[in-house]
């Protein structure tokens, strides 16, 4: 009963938490101070009763709320008239250090002015410091209760009573259940016999009926009809990949029978006939609903009759089948828990009997969720035609892992009961269903989230958007105190967690709490969005429109964004109320740091920096760099992206480009010089050959005709006569092309000329040619080269014509 009742006590905890601490009660607070004599009272009942340590569980807990209450006013005092305080201390200030000797007296309005300010500080200070006192006395006494809870609730799951497997047991406890059972009969009995009760009842009769008509009709229908139509709506829409309407249809399977209940307890209600064990059981229903509907929902959606509903489980039918009988079974279970707990607290059991009659309850659900565990083992991503990605593997791990803890639990919990360890046994095996619930819960949450997002994207899953993973991502956040709930923690440590959570961290004179980090989020991000919007404005309105050229408006931009993250960042820490001189130790160390650590990085964004500001390199140039060429793509603040000409991309490191030597091809402009070289053979007239070269230069369109281009006869080479052309293109990006075109022309030319080009020749000598001429002789050959006779002119061994060489001229793409 107390993990359902703190289970429906968590659904307000953040409401409580924030009405706690609402504006106008601040305000109230903050202008009354505390009464401290009535303080004093109830501290000293605190520590008495926390000395004794005698005090009910309930009288600890109401007794802690009445001091967490007083805490609050005095944590609201500590922060009253800081604004004026920060100024009294700037006045001070402002008016110098006091004089260290009577020799040096300071002036009279000075040492009158700061006596005056001395005091206000003093008569401002003394509440503050009253409430630091009375708040630190708070904390001790809650922590003092908070111990003194903890060791009763591990000496409850320590504590070995009898074992419930002694067969003398086993009659009594049936016997008391009986006596209980008979009670509620008897209750009623009893009411029936009042003349004033009966006679309310007849009243009420027509009342009555309608009620449990509508009861029956509810709980006998509503169920089937909504997963009926959850189905239909999932077939439907299969085809526009969307469950997510078939997802809250199913929910009037729990909302539409609760309704039923809540129409049956007011039926029951109103005939008033029961008895006191009557009006317990009344107010167990719908805890009693609540297990039961829910649980059928669960295993009807993680476990669906019908392939057309999406499930977080991949899972063959006769799995689904039994899954959904399981989940049923375990609902039933958690109910009949609830109502044997209720009832002998209620007619105080002695212990004994309380553990016979758990057994069995402990020992089924240990079953089911054995049961449980090893469908959990069988699950398969990968079914139904989804392949087995990284995602698909990692849920099948976590699964798999679900289900072998789920085995390990349901074997250790009846072990822990057969041993008298009842209540440890039951606190683990109740806590381990409901954690499996829930997280069933948000898997099925998290595919309604996929579905939805999948519907209004347009998208045919939602799998793969990045808005449904961290949805996903803080629904298991907000699960975690709903975990700690289930697993025994106790409503006051959550909101002491949270009290101290908002409280702050302290790192010196400086506050951390989560108002100060969302403050300093929102603002940020507030300004960042504001920046990209400044930019996006330059970018596509404003700079097109300036004689600005493309680099230039690139670093304007990039200057802009650095610019707009830096004023961003001030803004926020300055708005979340951050010291900054606080941090001057975390600087120090930072600097440190970088100064090892970090060099590079800060070496790579100071040179981006660098390169935007003098632009020795732009976006869309022709550079060279550490032997690698190709067009700038892109300068980052830590690297510059070059795209090769082969279409891969080579990422410099900034620090590179400015401290290293680039070449620029399209600096400025895109006007560069080619350099052909041309061999001819020895013998060729020179005159013929620069004439022929200097025209084909001069007939191509890309060659500039001023300056001319120009023939140079450069030297006697090995085995030609070498000529270079030398023009001046239009543009260098052609310069393959033009290359390619004139190589072509020069050879045309020379071949209508009867110019040679040459190549090389070797020579082959041979030693012991008498040796080889006896091996061919018997093989049948007829011939052998000799020393004496040189291979053929046409059939050279090696034979090199460099007349396209690359060797002083980078490479450039071929734009034909």
């Amino acid at each position: 009963m107390r993990i359902f009742s703190i289970l429906l006590t968590a659904l307000f905890l953040a409401l409580a938490s924030s009405a706690a601490v609402s504006p106008a009660w601040a305000q109230e607070t903050g202008a009354n101070a505390p009464d401290y004599s009535e303080w004093e009272t109830v501290a000293k009942r605190a520590e008495q009763a926390v000395e004794a340590a005698k005090a009910s569980d309930s009288a600890l807990t109401t007794l802690r709320a009445q001091i967490v209450e007083w805490r609050s006013q005095f944590q609201t005092q500590l922060s009253t008239n800081d604004s004026r305080l920060a100024t009294l201390r700037e006045q001070v200030a402002a008016l110098g250090a006091p004089p260290a000797d009577d020799a040096a007296a300071e002036a009279p309005e000075i040492a009158s002015r700061r006596t005056e300010l001395n005091e206000q500080l003093e008569r401002l200070t003394t509440p503050r410091r009253t409430a630091e006192e009375a708040f630190s006395r708070a904390n001790g006494i809650i922590s003092e209760i908070d111990a003194i809870l903890r060791t009763r609730q591990a000496d409850e799951l320590l504590n070995r009573g009898p074992t419930p497997l002694n067969p003398a047991l086993w009659g009594d406890a049936l016997s008391l259940l009986g006596q209980s059972v008979h009670a509620v009969w008897s209750g009623t009995y009893q009411a029936w016999s009042t003349p004033s009760r009966r006679g309310e009842a007849r009243d009420n009769l027509p009342l009555v009926l309608v009620l449990v008509v509508l009861a029956v009709v509810l709980l006998a229908r509503s169920r089937s009809w909504s997963e009926q139509l959850a189905v239909h709506i999932a077939r439907r829409e299969s085809q526009n990949n969307s469950g997510f309407a078939g997802f809250v249809v199913s929910l009037g399977q729990i909302f539409f029978p609760l309704l039923g209940v809540y129409a049956l307890i007011l039926a029951l209600g109103a005939t008033q006939l029961y008895g006191p064990r009557g009006e317990l059981i009344l107010r167990l229903l719908p805890a009693v609903g609540i297990c039961i509907f829910f649980a059928r929902w669960i295993g009807s959606r993680m476990f669906p009759a019908s392939e057309a509903v999406n499930s977080p489980l991949g899972l063959p039918e006769i799995n689904r089948t039994e899954g959904r009988f399981y989940s049923m079974l375990l609902g039933f279970v958690l109910a009949a828990n609830l109502l044997v707990l209720s009832m002998t607290r209620f007619d105080r059991f002695p212990v004994e009997s309380q553990n016979v009659l758990s057994f069995p309850l402990i020992v089924l659900a240990s079953i089911l969720t054995f049961r449980v565990g090893q469908l959990l083992r069988n699950h398969d991503a990968t079914r139904g035609g989804s392949s087995l990605t990284e995602e698909n593997a990692y849920r099948n791990s976590l699964v798999s892992l679900l289900g072998r803890a789920a085995k390990l639990v349901a074997i250790f919990a009846p072990l822990l009961a057969a041993a008298g360890y009842v209540t440890g046994a039951e606190r683990l095996i109740y806590p381990a269903i409901l954690s499996l619930a829930l997280f069933a819960t948000i898997a099925l949450l998290q595919e309604a989230v996929n579905d939805a997002y999948a519907f209004f994207s347009k998208t045919p899953t939602g799998n793969e958007g990045l808005m449904p993973t961290l949805i996903g991502f803080f629904l298991l956040l907000a699960s975690l105190p709903l975990f700690a709930l289930i697993w025994g923690a106790r409503v006051t440590d959550l909101t002491e967690l949270w009290a101290r959570a908002r409280a702050g961290v302290a790192f010196g004179d400086m506050t951390l709490s989560p108002s100060t980090l969302l403050t300093l989020t929102v603002v940020f991000f507030i300004g960042l969005f504001l920046t990209r919007m400044l930019q996006g404005t330059l970018k596509t309105s404003v700079l097109p429109k300036t004689k600005i050229d493309p680099g230039g408006q690139v670093a304007m931009v990039s200057g802009v964004g650095y610019i707009g993250i830096f004023l961003a960042a001030l803004v926020a820490i300055t708005s979340a109320g951050i010291d900054l001189s606080s941090l001057a130790f975390i600087a120090g160390a930072l600097s440190l740091g970088i100064g090892f650590g970090l060099q590079n990085i800060v070496s790579n964004f100071v040179s981006g920096i660098i390169l935007l500001i003098e632009r020795p390199i732009s976006e869309g140039d022709w550079i060279e760099v550490g032997g690698q060429q190709g067009y700038v793509r892109d300068i980052s603040v830590r690297s510059t992206r070059i795209e090769t000409f082969d279409r891969t991309d080579v990422i410099v490191p900034n620090a590179d480009l400015v401290s290293g030597t680039v070449t620029n091809y399209t600096r400025g402009n895109t006007v560069g010089r080619l350099i052909l070289k041309v061999g001819v053979a020895y013998g060729t007239d020179t005159m013929r050959v620069d004439g022929i070269l200097r025209a084909i230069a001069k007939d191509h369109p890309m060659v500039l005709e001023n300056p001319a281009p120009n023939v140079v006869f450069m030297g006697f080479g090995a085995d030609s006569l070498d000529f270079e052309i030398r023009a001046i293109l239009r543009d260098v990006n052609w310069l393959l092309s033009v290359r390619n075109d004139m190589n072509h022309q020069i050879a045309a030319k020379f071949a209508e000329e009867k110019i040679e080009i040459p190549f090389a020749q070797r020579d082959i000598w041979l030693r012991n040619p008498e040796v080889l001429q006896g091996a061919r002789t018997a093989s049948g050959s007829t011939h052998v080269a000799t020393a004496a006779e040189p291979v053929p002119k046409g059939q050279p061994d090696e034979a090199v014509a460099d007349v396209d060489s690359d060797a002083d001229t980078p490479d450039a793409p071929d734009r034909a």
